[in-house]
């Protein structure tokens, strides 16, 4: 007999995830997870495209008094997997919440800037600024490559007076770090609701809520700024060129990530009729960020 507060898994490698998802909610799954059979990376689907792997595992969780045996039998004689194919264990319970932010640690960008979980103690230098978040539904806690990217740009440059557009914002780590780093207002846009959610609760508390203006999720910023920082994918920067380099104000900056090495120069070439580009590297990733070109230029 299982544990009181003990759950079953069941792994199945599967070439039809979808078929054996429905199997497992249906023998009564709470929860069933997609994940890569072979550690193949998918990256950056086109408009309404899902990409799966070639081969995926399938895991259900079930309740610890489940019978995963039972559930296998069936999935085996249904014709749906292969015994050799499937993997039964256990998953103790915890609290996961505690679980899952104790490997999230304070993370240094550029030569200020912290990025901490509201519960991490550490002895800061005297000049640190310290932006306190845990990882939650909106992307964004500094970790990713694309992120890190924006993050000590930011801390590289002189914030102060300016006006910060976070374009595509989601958990609002760019644009409350900028209003962190000394700008004088920050303007936070995503077309995902959670995200605005997201970034108004980190805005409140890191104190900084006063110095953010949150776009309507259908109405996308149009008061060009000093600064836009957009760390999205390479195809919707390129479809956003126009918008995007008429939100620069002429002498401004544009800093731009969420791009994979083999489409920088696709993303360059949509913005250098506007813009003097750099660009920086992390891992597969790029930032490209540079200064828009002013009349007398």
């Amino acid at each position: 007999m299982s544990e009181p507060g003990s759950w079953g898994q069941i792994h199945i490698a599967a070439d039809d995830p979808d078929r054996i998802e429905e199997q497992l909610i249906e023998h009564g799954a709470l929860a069933v997870t997609f994940s890569d059979a072979e550690d193949t990376p998918v990256f950056e689907p086109g408009p309404g495209e899902l990409r799966l792997w070639p081969r995926t595992v399938v895991t259900g969780l079930f309740e610890g008094a489940a019978d995963l045996v039972g559930v296998a039998t069936v999935l085996v004689a249904g014709a749906h997997c292969q015994p050799a194919h499937i993997r039964i264990d256990g998953l103790a319970d915890r609290a996961w919440e505690r679980e899952w932010l104790k490997d999230f640690r304070p993370m240094a960008f550029g030569q200020r800037l912290w990025v901490s979980p509201h519960q991490a103690q550490a002895c800061w230098p005297d000049d640190a600024v310290v932006l306190r978040m845990d990882p939650g539904l909106a992307f964004g806690t500094g970790t990713h490559p694309t992120t890190r990217l924006c993050l000590n740009w930011l801390d590289q440059t002189d914030l102060s007076g300016c006006h910060v557009i976070d374009y595509g914002c989601g958990s609002g780590v760019l644009a409350v770090a900028a209003a962190l780093l000394g700008a004088a207002r920050v303007t936070a846009f995503d077309i995902d609701p959670q995200a605005m959610t997201a970034t108004l609760e980190n805005a409140r508390a890191n104190k900084v809520a006063d110095k953010i203006t949150l776009c309507p999720t259908e109405q996308p910023p149009t008061q060009p700024a000093d600064i836009v920082v957009a760390n999205i994918l390479a195809g919707t920067l390129v479809d956003l060129a126009a918008p995007l380099s008429a939100l620069v104000k002429p002498g401004g900056h544009l800093v731009m990530s969420g791009i994979l090495a083999e489409h920088a120069q696709s993303v360059h070439a949509a913005f250098a009729e506007q813009f003097l580009l750099n660009a920086a590297n992390s891992e597969a990733w790029v930032r490209l960020d540079g200064r828009r070109f002013a009349p007398h230029d």
